[in-house]
């Protein structure tokens, strides 16, 4: 027999054995399922008239809530109006549940349970919005300040991104207290008031109520959100956010001498700037599957085709490939590692002065595995030699925990939801942006996020951006959701 042959015929061999191994781990793939919630009872719930709760949402996107950078350009009195609007507008929960104001304007609302043994629950969402860009008022349909209720959608700032959950949770509580609904357990309402801006308020929220030894069967927060676009797989898919990234800002800074712009020397401010900037973004982190982002993948391969189940089964093989294709896209890339973002410069106050001082600030989300400590190392070396100054802007938010999706408190959330999606699957997923809900890992058992509502992925683009608006029958649908996650909860 040629060498020739034997070499074929071993290679066609190896072949055989790492089909039959791929073939093998594929049929006896069962990653860790989800929490069964078939023994989850729901309840009926009080209906709500959605038309006169559509008119209450585009009443509160009035109130121009907006959390600037610069505190001093926040006009605290919409607040104060906004709250006092709130107190008037849902009567039934100002009677039932006890009020109180901590720090500038963050609320908290308590529902004294019958059983004081029971750990609450905790439900947010924050009160603040984020500016318009400055001439970006035409590009939107309707005013963003306006609330304009047309093409069956309530518009403005603030109607996803988070008045449409609030005036939710409020209209729940409304109806829920008006039909005579007693819980067992206490409920809470956490509403910050500057979430948008790192959300102090909250913070001190959390610290209150830790400070009275409050302890929370679960927190739920804003974060993920109903998808019919997962791909491969037909129907809703409920991705309820069980981590979120570390939020962090570097600040980079360039010292010389500085001077007039018409004799420059060899070491300019901008120049080293410049550089360090260049050398922070061509050194990112990098991209891994981890939980709870592989955990996503793995469920979500046991109701996808063949092609997809047979990758993720193996990843041994076929990491790589699966990195690639989820590195494709940005929200895909940033669910794989710590994401590297420079956002502001200054220098200069003068074109033709030299600065003495060139800064940056670079915004880093930290994936759950790494820490500040870990930016901070991996930053410095990639900045080498070149004569900055690395500093972060505040004290780091370093990632959260991760949730379980076993708990009782992801069974309550889960059917609750799948109540109004047809039984949709629920799978655990990492939250990109940062949510008040990190400052209550102290109190709470798990913290999930997720705005019960049905998504495209191009709503995304809605949150922060033009035109943003929520669709009625969707806003109805949260409505519903958090009366059924109440009475499920804490019956």
């Amino acid at each position: 027999m040629s060498m020739i042959r034997k070499v074929i015929i071993a290679a066609g061999a190896l072949v055989c054995v790492l089909a039959a191994i791929i073939a093998i781990r594929t049929a006896m793939f069962n990653p860790e399922p989800t929490a069964n919630i078939d023994g989850i009872k729901i309840d009926p719930v009080p209906k709500v008239d959605i038309a006169t709760a559509a008119m209450r949402l585009g009443r509160i996107i009035q109130f121009k809530t907006i959390s600037h950078q610069d505190p001093s350009e926040n006009q605290t009195e919409e607040w104060s109006n906004q709250q006092r609007w709130l107190e008037l507008t849902y009567p039934t929960v100002a009677k039932t549940m006890h009020r109180e104001i901590v720090g500038v304007g963050t609320l908290i609302y308590s529902w004294e349970g019958s059983d004081p043994a029971l750990p609450a629950i905790i439900l947010m969402a924050h009160q603040d919005v984020v500016p318009i860009e400055a001439g970006s008022e035409k590009a939107w349909k309707y005013p963003p300040f306006s609330g304009q209720i047309a093409d069956d959608a309530i518009w403005g700032r603030g109607a996803l991104d988070d008045k449409g959950s609030l005036i939710a949770l409020f209209e729940s509580l409304e109806a829920l207290a008006k039909s005579g609904f007693s819980p067992r357990r206490t409920i809470y309402l956490v509403s910050g008031h500057d979430e948008e801006v790192g959300g102090s308020g909250a913070q001190a929220a959390a610290k209150l109520l830790e400070s009275r030894g409050v302890k929370a069967q679960f927190t739920l927060d804003e974060g993920g959100a109903v998808s019919s676009e997962v791909p491969s797989i037909n129907g809703p898919v409920i991705m309820i956010g069980v981590a979120e990234k570390g939020y962090a800002t570097l600040r980079v800074a360039a010292r010389t001498q500085g001077g007039h712009s018409s004799m420059p020397s060899h070491d300019l401010a901008a120049v080293n700037l410049a550089k360090a900037i260049v050398a922070i973004n061509d050194h990112p982190f990098r991209s891994e599957l981890r939980p709870p982002v592989s955990s996503f993948l793995a469920l979500m391969a046991l109701q996808s085709d063949v092609k997809t189940r047979m990758a993720i089964a193996n990843r041994w093989l076929f990491e790589g490939a699966i990195v690639n294709k989820m590195a494709s896209t940005a929200p895909g890339a940033a669910m794989l590692h710590t994401t590297i973002a420079p956002t502001m410069l200054s220098a200069s106050p003068k074109e033709n002065v030299l600065p003495q001082i060139a800064s940056a600030l670079i915004n880093y989300r930290i994936a759950p595995w790494q820490t500040s400590s870990d930016i901070m190392k991996q930053t410095r070396e990639a900045v080498g030699g070149i004569p900055v100054e690395l500093n972060w802007n505040a004290p780091p938010h370093e990632p959260s925990p991760v949730s379980s999706w076993q708990s009782e408190g992801w069974k309550f959330i889960h059917a609750s939801i799948a109540s109004e999606f047809q039984g949709a699957p629920a799978y655990p997923v990492l939250v990109l942006g940062t949510t008040d809900s990190r400052y209550f890992k102290n109190i709470s058992k798990d913290t999930y996020r997720i705005f019960p509502t049905l998504l495209k992925s191009s709503d995304s683009n809605l949150v922060h951006g033009n035109n943003e608006h929520i669709e009625i029958n969707n806003f109805g649908r949260a409505i519903a959701i958090y009366e059924r996650l109440i009475v499920t909860a804490t019956k």
